[in-house]
């Protein structure tokens, strides 16, 4: 079935009041462990089809934020899910006190009960009335975004459009693009500083309601991070400063002096091919390539790209009022993954069909697992799509023609480039939950530093706006994904290990990343991990030979 034709029907809280509880009483009064185990399918198919129609109600606002039914769908999901997910959390409590729980344990795994103890320390009865803000406030925000538009050489359009003259050959283009992106954000700045402002303070409120110091612990609890904490993202932090960085500047900065450039700014930071960065073909081309790719792969990957394209399960075309990032989602009641993507002629168009394919092909191979409460952390599921980008080198002349190598020497410097950002990105909000009260100004401040820390080859001086520390204002994770965005970073650390796996045996490599996408939610990270023989990033020193390794690939493929 095509996904415009999925039928959607909202999911009212009447119907949760009264399914839920009736489940929990089930689950305190079994007498046996398959009583237990009856209850808890029951309470999947609950969730199964709230979560399938909320993904679809936000799906069709995302593709047009105006609708007024699908922002209606939007705004009561907001206002329920909170209450949704305390009925949710009497389940989790029935599980974990149930006198049952040994053979439970022995059943289901003792992971899934740690889930459960961590969900209760997530959220509490208490703070339903601030989620019920936040949502509202992250809704605020993504309309906003979706609504700007971007003067550029006398014609207006969505930031998505104005960002493929980032990557332009020409380097007076690139700056006017930023230019005009800095102009178009400071006109929206009192905005911008305000919800961010009000979403800090309803996060600080809700985490000090739970007892906690501040919404650091509450955002890690609220991520389900069972494999790793606060102490070991420092130290990550510490291998990336000491590792990572130094390989990236030293590349950049080389680079920098083969595209003629010898004062680095935020607008050169996308290009990195002499005469510029290798465009792909046009739309109709990229979906063809995808498919002759994903078949030459396989048997299995060929199923999924032809079951995708059959279904329309793909929104690609920039458009105003059309949500600016990008993602894949799954309605899970009718086992159909879900891509929304904005083109815009750039490199960009095809990491689309390899990074948020790789998050589809995933849900494509686990729709029918069992139900596993662990759920699949961010790390796991960004180490999917990140290695499938990785895995489609081969592939690149079906999208680049002549230029694939460029792409590939690109598409590796970017990806390496990608990590002292990221980590950026997560420790600003660090910084800022710590520092709840800090002013617009002193946030900006924040983000200049670690900027200069983290990417000290690259000056935002002179762009309009940007040049005050506003970057992170048009990062959408950080309004909307609280301490979500190490998750790309620990997941491109594992696809570089695939990477340079695949260059001495592409098919065992390529094995070994399906069998991980297979067990992705029934394993936690580290152990997935070591089962596909990668290394994890935790340890001190753990990126030093990863850096090396990618450096000397990088200056093998460099395009002379």
């Amino acid at each position: 079935m095509k996904v415009s034709e999925l039928p959607y029907k909202r999911v009212t809280i009447e119907e949760l009041r009264e399914a839920l509880p009736a489940i929990v009483e089930r689950i305190r009064g079994a007498a046996t462990v398959d009583d237990v185990l009856a209850a808890r399918e029951e309470f999947h198919k609950e969730q199964k089809k709230l979560f399938t129609n909320a993904s679809l109600g936000q799906m069709r606002y995302t593709i047009n934020t105006v609708d007024e039914f699908y922002v209606a769908e939007n705004e009561y999901y907001d206002e329920i899910l909170p209450e949704a997910q305390t009925l949710g959390q009497e389940y989790a409590k029935a599980m974990l006190e149930s006198p049952l729980r040994p053979q439970l344990e022995e059943k289901l795994g003792p992971l899934v009960f740690k889930s459960w103890e961590m969900s209760l320390k997530a959220m509490s009865p208490v703070i339903v009335e601030d989620m019920v803000e936040e949502n509202k406030l992250v809704m605020e925000y993504s309309k906003l975004m979706a609504s700007m538009e971007f003067e550029f050489r006398g014609e207006k359009m969505p930031r998505t459009l104005l960002m493929k003259y980032a990557k332009d050959e020409n380097r007076d283009t690139r700056r006017e693009c930023y230019e005009a992106l800095g102009k178009g954000l400071l006109a929206h700045a009192a905005e911008l500083d305000d919800i961010f402002d009000r979403m800090v303070h309803v996060r600080d409120r809700m985490a000090k309601k739970m007892g906690y110091a501040n919404f650091i612990e509450m955002g890690y609890y609220r991520m389900e991070r069972l494999s790793y904490d606060r102490e070991m993202i420092e130290t990550l932090r510490k291998n990336i400063l000491e590792d990572i960085v130094p390989v990236v500047a030293r590349l950049r900065t080389e680079n920098a002096k083969r595209l003629g450039i010898t004062d680095y700014k935020l607008y050169d930071n996308d290009v990195v091919i002499p005469g510029g960065d290798p465009k792909p073909f046009g739309k109709q081309e990229i979906f063809d390539a995808a498919k002759k790719m994903y078949h030459a792969m396989g048997p299995e990957t060929g199923a999924f790209i032809d079951m995708m394209i059959e279904n329309e399960a793909f929104d690609v075309d920039s458009r105003k009022n059309k949500w600016g990032g990008g993602y894949c989602t799954a309605f899970e009641l009718y086992k159909q993954p879900f891509i929304l993507a904005n083109f815009n002629g750039t490199a960009g168009d095809v990491d689309v069909m390899t990074h948020e394919a790789g998050h589809a092909l995933n849900a494509y191979f686990t729709f029918d697992n069992e139900p596993f409460e662990l759920g699949m952390g961010m790390e796991t599921a960004e180490t999917h799509s990140m290695s499938m980008e990785f895995f489609a080198w081969p592939y690149m002349e079906l999208f680049f023609g002549e230029k694939a190598a460029d792409y590939r020497f690109m598409h590796a410097l970017d990806a390496l480039t990608f990590i002292p950002y990221g980590t950026i990105v997560d420790a600003y909000q660090h910084v800022v939950y710590e520092n709840p009260d800090m002013t617009p100004a002193e946030r900006k401040e924040a983000w200049n530093r670690l900027e200069a820390q983290f990417r000290p080859w690259l000056s935002t001086a002179g762009i309009p706006y940007l040049e005050e520390g506003t970057r992170w204002q048009y990062q959408m994770h950080i309004y909307e994904s609280p301490f979500y965005y190490i998750d790309y970073v620990l997941a491109q650390t594992a696809a570089f290990e695939f990477l340079l796996a695949s260059q001495e045996n592409y098919e065992e490599a390529f094995r070994r990343y399906i069998a991980l996408s297979k067990k992705g939610g029934t394993k936690l990270w580290p152990q997935l991990l070591k089962e596909a023989g990668l290394a994890s990033p935790f340890e001190p020193g753990a990126l030093k030979e990863v850096a090396s390794k990618v450096e000397a690939l990088l200056e093998s493929i460099r395009p002379e």
